[in-house]
């Protein structure tokens, strides 16, 4: 696949990652009783991203748990037949927390769908708000993001790459056109 642009660099990433951090304590008076839940894969290192921005604005950390959804979409039988599920990483409690879940991209809305049937059964959340670096539009269920990095408006025929350097070395934001 092609890339048509770089929509976001490592400077602009955290940028984004810095204001999210600020909405997120301006609009829950704080860090009190307040998880960061990150949707496996990218949603991890973006959360803990903002878990250690939270740190340096309030000397506060914010605990990160991860959150496997792959039992909960609804495409599962394109996925695979045995899916490999691991939530060891999931030992927070969340009943009565404002839990904000956080992933890289949202698009159809589907990915956070399953992310909410999974972590309510995992407990029982005061609140539940949504993080997302990119916001691309093409909603298919009533889902809209609290905080947002950036709106990307594409076309259905485009790719929206995050790229984290936890995860591919590099930092930033691509745009591809599928063939």
């Amino acid at each position: 696949m092609k890339t048509k642009a770089v929509i976001l660099d490592e400077k602009a990433i955290e940028r984004a990652t810095t204001r999210i951090a600020n909405e997120i304590l301006e609009r829950n008076k704080g860090t009190e009783n307040l998880i960061l839940v990150g949707i496996k894969t990218r949603g991890v290192p973006f959360a803990e991203r903002l878990s250690r921005k939270i740190f340096e604005i309030e000397g506060i950390k914010i605990p990160v748990a991860t959150l496997d959804i792959t039992l909960y979409r609804d495409d599962l039988t394109e996925i695979s037949s045995n899916p490999i599920i691991n939530n060891d990483d999931f030992n927070i409690d969340i009943n009565n927390k404002v839990v904000v879940l956080v992933d890289d991209v949202i698009f159809t809305g589907r990915t956070v769908r399953a992310a909410l049937d999974a972590l309510v059964d995992k407990g029982r959340p005061r609140k539940v708000q949504l993080a997302v670096l990119i916001d691309r539009g093409h909603r298919e269920f009533p889902i809209r993001p609290d905080y947002v990095g950036k709106n990307v408006p594409t076309s259905r025929n485009e790719i929206v790459g995050v790229q984290f350097e936890e995860i591919d070395e590099m930092n930033q934001v691509i745009i591809r056109e599928k063939r």
